[in-house]
């Protein structure tokens, strides 16, 4: 497992009106490699306030697997990709973690990373 002082990568949660806004968000955020991986988690049921009214929505919960380095990179394009006028983007700097899936997530940022996407999929069965 990494150090949690050394580790440089990165939860982003957010959250989105529909599956199908969720989807073209994570699949953007992958192809232009500010996630590695995107979570789609439906069924979420979000109670807040909002204009002095309190709100309750079902939501689709995002869970964006990417480095610190490129939290700002995923928070901008969250903000203008996202449908919200006040899209969430929560950064979780993570403490640690199974060193080979960590160092997946990092290699998937790096354009150069179709080699190692054959390695994660053998290691996936």
């Amino acid at each position: 497992m990494e150090n949690p002082k050394e580790c440089k990568y990165c939860l982003i949660l957010s959250t989105a009106p529909d599956l199908a806004t969720a989807r073209k968000l994570a699949q953007t955020l992958v192809e232009r490699r500010l996630a590695a991986c995107v979570n789609l988690v439906p069924g979420l049921e979000s109670i807040y306030h909002w204009q002095g009214v309190i709100e309750s929505s079902s939501e689709v919960m995002l869970v964006i697997k990417t480095e610190l380095a490129k939290q700002e990179q995923s928070l901008a394009a969250l903000s203008e990709l996202h449908p919200y006028d006040t899209p969430e983007g929560i950064v979780v700097a993570l403490g640690g973690g199974l060193q080979k899936y960590l160092d997946w997530i990092g290699s998937s940022l790096r354009e150069d990373c179709d080699s190692l996407d054959k390695v994660h999929e053998a290691n996936q069965h």
